[in-house]
């Protein structure tokens, strides 16, 4: 046993595993904890060093650094076959040639850095590139100017020690955040989104300035994207991507910009899988994504395009999510920064550069100076002719030397033996043809060279800012933003989904599903709905839509449930336990707590609900009440209006109806909506209607008002103010519409090359009509939806003349109203510099006739009886002078007629 402990500890000294085990034993236990130790630890960094976390200095991974520098050294101006690359590369990158092939056509499908010729693939549809050998490469003039400096770069041996490459690039950009990086390493990641070439730029001289900026993603692909919870790139941020998408006709929907992260085939893909599903509803899907993204969804008849919209950003990948993690390499070390600080770090990087290519310019220029008067000095004093007696190298440095002495006092530095020597060597074809004002003329060029050059490093931030507006100058254009900045709407799944499933009741029994196919039909829903039921006992419960789900017996409604739903309303009579008296309550349920089950009586024994109405815009009807005849009653049938009664939480108890046995409850008489028109405003950032108080004030809408929509190509319809609408980004007027109120319109006449004028009204609703003309030269120049509208035209100059004086038209007297076709009257003959519109002529638009208006208002403790109710009631009436509304969920309200 003493000679296997001192083995072990050998072992352990050595590093080596410990082996356990007697003597006499074949096996022998190996513990592993020494080798992951350090092993795993090795090539843990090894990775995230060498292979998937890029440098912060320069914003390379190794494989992508060692790309540019084999095209560096490939460069002549020509392109090459990236299978040459790939070959030159692996002589500093100790990997196969696929990740090298890879990695460069990773570059430059980002078409910045490399000139690319042929089929490099496309990021659009998601096709690979061509075989290596079939595909051409060479650097762009961004990457050579912005990239590469031989002269401040650091090198070091490459793997086999035959070569040298460089530590990092020196490049004066922030390139990392203009390309992005991903890599996934051994215990950690990393995702840097792409941002925009001009905006990075403008960031770092903002912070060359000393001022704030932000700076967000943007993507090859376009989209639309929602950046905020960006948090500025770090880990725990997150922005929404949507693909761009527009109704092109009524049956057809049009992709334009995809997410990024996905292609026209994933993409598809996902939307045929969402059909298939019965998530949506789709008729055929053509692609014709070649330049740019152009993918075309056919709708069957009856589809609405903007419930389809909806449908595809919460089924399907138009829209996704990414994660940022911004983690890069400092020091040999992983470090975890925002894009702001990786801005920062980059831009005071780039000034470093920037003055150390000074600096070295700087010496440079000093030592063509020096040297260009040594020379001057040499020729023009004669000091060669010094030379002619000197027998040894020696004496004639000496001679050189001696000659120089007297006019050395204005030199920068003092001259050395490698000074002279240099000048043992012009020719004597220089000497004889030395121009002396040409020679002071370099010295003076020279001077100035070095004048500017201190100028800019004593001025080094001015002059790293210019250098930054130089590169937006040359290389900015045509990279301009792609990816529109929008906050996103929430879109509920459950409200744009396609109904694919039927549900069934068996009423009796207490089940309601999918699979009852048997039984009574309700309506279509989907999968992920939640339904709500009523049983006659006075119990409710809101569960998933499911093939077969236990309820209650005895069930009286059963409907598709809409959560945070203020408006359904409903009305109910029931008896308070067996032989109890009978109450009526009206009532909204915004929420509850699925599967569980709520009772809507005082929960005695034996109660149950006499008469029940679902009313999805607050219907109030009319109902009569019939008693039994038992003992002296009088008066054993009244009418019950829902309209007098308070709206109020679903666990409230009720009014008093009676506290005598009722033998039925009739309806008497259907009703109207209680409810006042709903407010809808217009959000501009997100251009969606909401009722949350966001964006401007359309106005109050009933269930017949409708809304007026124009666009800037002469188009207008008026639809319905459905929350989940879509509307162009050209639309000029959104605005409630008055049937009777005339749009007035100017637009130019492509085809007679005049401008119109034209009054008209909205003549079909639900259609879209084209109120200019279809020449395509043809444009709208101005829309009013004012009665009296007013506007002054200025007149172009005519050559050698003087221009007309600015004319003021009233348009209601310039022309009557006429159809929508109409042509219109000519506005003027003479040529228009501008048309501005003035303010419109004051009009008292005639009043409408004021309905009774009732309003669902937020009261607590306030109770009411309804007209006919039985006045023994332990609730206190409610006053009628009270205003109106309904409350939250379990809290009290009432309804009051003004």
């Amino acid at each position: 046993m003493e000679e296997n402990d001192e083995q072990n500890e050998a072992q352990k000294d050595n590093g080596l595993p410990e082996a356990v085990g007697s003597d006499d034993s074949q096996d022998a236990l190996t513990r592993v904890s020494g080798m992951y130790k350090d092993w795993f630890l090795d090539y843990a960094s090894y990775v995230i060093l060498e292979r998937a976390v890029p440098a912060i200095e320069d914003g390379f991974k190794p494989v992508q650094r060692r790309i540019m520098h084999a095209l560096k050294e490939l460069d002549d101006g020509r392109y090459n076959k990236v299978a040459n690359v790939v070959g030159h590369t692996m002589q500093y990158h100790p990997h196969g040639d696929a990740s090298i092939g890879d990695a460069m056509v990773q570059i430059g499908q980002k078409e910045l850095l490399i000139d690319t010729q042929g089929n490099w693939g496309n990021i659009l549809t998601g096709d690979g590139a061509a075989a290596s050998r079939y595909i051409e490469a060479r650097l762009s003039k961004f990457a050579l100017e912005v990239v590469f400096s031989p002269k401040i770069t650091e090198w070091q041996m490459s793997y086999d020690g035959r070569k040298k490459e460089p530590v990092n690039l020196p490049v004066k950009f922030p390139l990392l955040l203009a390309q992005g990086a991903e890599g996934i390493a051994v215990g950690l990641s990393t995702k840097i989104l792409p941002h925009n070439f001009i905006e990075l730029i403008d960031a770092s001289i903002k912070h060359l300035k000393g001022q704030r900026f932000k700076l967000f993603p943007d993507f090859p692909t376009g989209g639309i994207i929602d950046i905020s919870n960006y948090n500025d790139g770090l880990r725990g941020g997150k922005i929404r991507v949507r693909a761009k998408i527009s109704q092109l006709d009524k049956s057809t929907l049009v992709i334009t910009e995809i997410p990024y992260g996905t292609n026209t085939s994933s993409l598809i893909d996902t939307i045929l899988k969402a059909n298939e599903k019965g998530k949506i509803k789709i008729k055929k899907i053509e692609d014709n994504t070649a330049a740019e993204v152009e993918i075309l969804v056919h709708l069957p008849a009856g589809i609405s395009p903007d419930k389809t919209i909806d449908a595809l950003y919460a089924f399907t990948s138009c829209e996704s999510s990414i994660s940022p993690l911004g983690c890069i390499i400092e020091d040999n070390k992983p470090l975890f920064i925002g894009v702001t600080e990786m801005l920062e770090r980059s831009t005071d990087y780039t000034v470093d550069l920037l003055k150390a290519e000074l600096q070295i310019q700087l010496s440079e220029l000093e030592e063509q100076w020096h040297y260009a008067s040594l020379e001057r000095i040499f020729i023009e004093k004669r000091i060669y002719r010094d030379i002619e007696d000197e027998e040894t190298w020696e004496g004639v440095l000496a001679a050189i030397d001696k000659g120089l002495e007297p006019h050395t006092k204005n030199l920068k530095r003092a001259v050395t033996q490698d000074d002279i020597a240099r000048l043992t060597e012009i020719r004597i074809k220089r000497i004889s043809k030395f121009d002396l004002d040409k020679a002071q003329q370099n010295l003076d060029n020279l001077e100035s060279k070095i004048a500017e050059v201190k100028n800019h490093l004593a001025n080094l931030i001015q002059y790293a800012t210019d250098y930054f507006k130089n590169l937006k100058i040359t290389y900015g254009k045509g990279r301009e933003r792609k990816s529109e900045i929008r906050i996103f709407d929430e879109i509920e799944a459950t409200k744009v989904v396609i109904r694919n499933t039927k549900l069934f009741v068996n009423r009796e029994e207490g089940f309601v599903g999918t699979s009852l196919k048997r039984d009574e039909y309700i309506t279509d829903c989907s999968d992920i709905d939640d339904i709500i039921v009523f049983t006659k006992d006075g119990q409710m419960m809101v569960t998933k839509v499911d093939a077969k789900t236990f309820v209650g017996k005895n069930i009286i409604h059963v409907a598709v449930f809409k959560k945070k739903d203020k408006r359904t309303i409903y009305n109910m009579v029931y008896k308070d336990g067996k032989g109890g008296p009978s109450y009526i309550k009206r009532f909204n349920v915004a929420g509850t707590t699925r599967d569980k089950m709520y009772d809507l009586t005082n929960g005695k024994p034996g109660s149950e609900i006499l008469y029940f109405s679902a009313n999805p815009n607050g219907e109030a009807e009319v109902i009569t009440i019939n008693l039994r005849q038992v003992g002296s009653i009088k008066k054993l049938k009244w009418d019950l209006d829902f309209a007098d009664v308070l709206i109020k939480g679903r666990a409230s108890k009720g009014n008093i109806v009676t506290k005598y046995s009722v033998k039925r409850v009739e309806l008497k008489e259907k009703g109207v909506s209680t409810l006042k028109p709903r407010k809808i405003w217009f959000d501009e950032v997100v251009r969606r209607l909401n009722v949350d108080v966001r964006g401007e004030l359309l106005g109050e809408f009933k269930g017949d008002d409708m809304l007026l929509v124009v666009t800037q190509k002469g188009f207008a319809k008026t639809v319905v103010p459905n929350l989940s609408s879509h509307f162009d980004d050209d639309m000029i007027v959104l605005e409630k519409w008055n049937p009777q109120k005339p749009l007035s319109a100017i637009y130019y006449e492509g085809e007679k090359d005049r401008y119109y004028v034209k009054r008209f009204l909205i003549e079909n609703e639900n259609k879209e009509d084209l109120f200019i003309s279809e020449h395509p030269k043809s444009f709208l120049e101005l829309v009013s939806t004012d009665w009296r509208p007013v506007v002054e035209i200025e007149f172009a100059k005519p050559r050698g003349k003087e221009s007309k004086p600015n004319q003021i038209i009233d348009l209601e007297q310039f022309i009557s109203i006429k159809g929508i076709k109409a042509l219109g009257n000519q506005l003027t003959s003479e040529k228009l510099k501008n048309i501005n519109v003035l303010n419109p002529l004051p009009y008292e638009e005639p009043s409408p006739l004021e309905p009774n208006e009732i309003e669902v208002i937020d009261e607590e403790n306030v109770k009411s009886t309804p007209k006919g109710a039985d006045s023994t009631n332990d609730d206190k009436p409610a006053s009628k002078d009270a205003s109106s509304k309904t409350n939250d969920e379990d809290s009290e309200g009432q309804i009051t007629l003004f």
